[in-house]
């Protein structure tokens, strides 16, 4: 039995040997897959101080609403401001023009009197106030003029993400309203007189996150935490398309034929692939460990801190490759044709990939989608490595997962086993 299931190994070694261009773009390409995204990611990731987005301020106030907008947008680590194209002061229609051509992301418009009018409002509400506590002579008051809500402007580049016009239209309407709550404490100051009162104008809830500690040291989610699982399960389920192809090629070529008139049952073939695969699986899963931990930092991308947590990703890893193996002996056994196998494979593996959360974070999908991801053996598997790399679970809490992983490659490749029965009884 053992020196069957050894000969079966060394035949797919052998199959595997003949493509060996095919073998080197398996494990190639993950290589090249995950350092380009994370290239890619990791300024979301990070504080983008040495890359700011230059956008477009149209001052149409010049009082202190729009300087104050200004300074603050200096301040920050995210934008650069430009009041000027070729020495000349930007009007709404250049800057509009200019955004919507793509050539800025942002043009903020702030409007006349903005600043004049704004505490014209507040000193009317200010002395309502003051006159309905008796403090003021309210027989005295002016009739007071209608003054019209302002607007400000913004530009958007129609190409750019909805979150980061979120992110910008929240920060924008957080400063304003600070803006306003100032005026407000200022003036009632004034109208209460100098001296009779002073007001604490320093926030007073604030937001502190608090960072999980591993080993007492904290825990910075980064891009590379991120994208390491991710594209490592994607290379993992990737060894379907040559999976599929080589047991094609073995019905084509009557291989498998020919094994079966010899004393060799079909567990032992699988047993052969399961073997042969985990192993490339596990080659795969090492060398993308070992490119995020001494080749990120020399590109500058963080490392990846494998520490106390490498054997637990490794259970990961074998038991995510099961599932992958058994999804490929599957399809190899289904397709009829290698023209079959390589694009329904290839196409497969992107699907489960999409709805599984390795392109777009599940929380981020509709309802109907968060419940269609928990099919996907590549959300089972991210999930895993998640709890590993950022939750600091134990072995115990990951068993139903990696269990779910063992789960799927035993039925798909029951499945295989009971229609290829079925297929040769007719």
């Amino acid at each position: 039995m053992l020196y069957k299931i050894w000969m079966s190994i060394v035949k797919e070694f052998l199959l595997l040997k003949r493509d060996l261009g095919g073998l080197i773009i398996l494990f190639i390409m993950p290589l090249v897959l995950v350092i380009t995204v994370t290239l890619i990611q990791d300024s979301t990731f990070k504080t983008v101080s040495d890359s700011k987005i230059p956008i477009l301020l149209v001052d149409n106030d010049k009082g202190s609403v729009s300087k104050t907008v200004f300074e603050n947008l200096e301040k920050s680590n995210l934008f650069s401001v430009v009041t000027q194209i070729d020495n000349k002061t930007i009007s709404e229609e250049v800057a509009r023009e200019n955004v919507f051509k793509g050539k800025f992301q942002l043009a903020i418009i702030i409007p006349q009197n903005l600043s004049s009018d704004l505490q014209a409002k507040v000193d009317q509400n200010v002395e309502k106030i003051v006159s309905s506590l008796g403090m003021t002579d309210s027989t005295a008051t002016e009739p007071q003029r209608i003054i019209k809500e302002k607007e400000v402007k913004l530009y958007f580049d129609p190409a750019v993400q909805m979150s980061f016009k979120n992110a910008v239209m929240s920060s924008i309407d957080k400063m304003i309203s600070q803006i306003e709550t100032k005026s407000i404490y200022t003036t009632f100051e004034k109208q209460l007189g100098e001296g009779s009162t002073d007001f604490e104008q320093k926030s007073f809830i604030s937001f502190k996150e608090i960072i999980p500690k591993i080993n007492n040291k904290e825990v910075h989610p980064n891009s590379v935490q991120h994208n390491v699982p991710a594209w490592t399960l994607f290379a993992i389920f990737f060894i379907v398309i040559p999976l599929s192809i080589n047991i094609v090629k073995e019905k084509s070529q009557g291989t498998f034929v020919r094994l079966r008139t010899n004393p060799v049952s079909s567990l032992v073939v699988i047993i052969g692939k399961t073997i042969t695969y985990s192993v490339i699986c596990m080659i795969q899963f090492y060398m993308m460990v070992a490119v995020a931990v001494f080749l990120f930092p020399s590109i500058g991308l963080p490392s990846l801190n494998i520490e106390g947590h490498l054997a637990l990703m490794s259970v990961v890893a074998l038991f995510s490759g099961f599932a992958a193996i058994g999804f490929g002996i599957l399809l190899g056994t289904i397709a009829s044709t290698q023209e079959q196998s390589a694009p329904f494979g290839a196409t497969s593996v992107i699907i489960l990939a999409a709805i599984g959360g390795i392109w777009v974070p599940v929380f981020a999908m509709p309802k109907i989608m968060q419940i269609i991801a928990k099919s996907s053996p590549m959300n089972w598997g991210l999930d895993a490595f998640y709890d590993v790399l950022l939750r600091n679970v134990s072995f115990l809490e990951i068993i139903p997962k990696i269990s779910l992983l063992f789960l799927f490659f035993i039925l798909t490749t029951a499945i295989a086993l009971f229609y290829d029965k079925k297929k040769r009884a007719v």
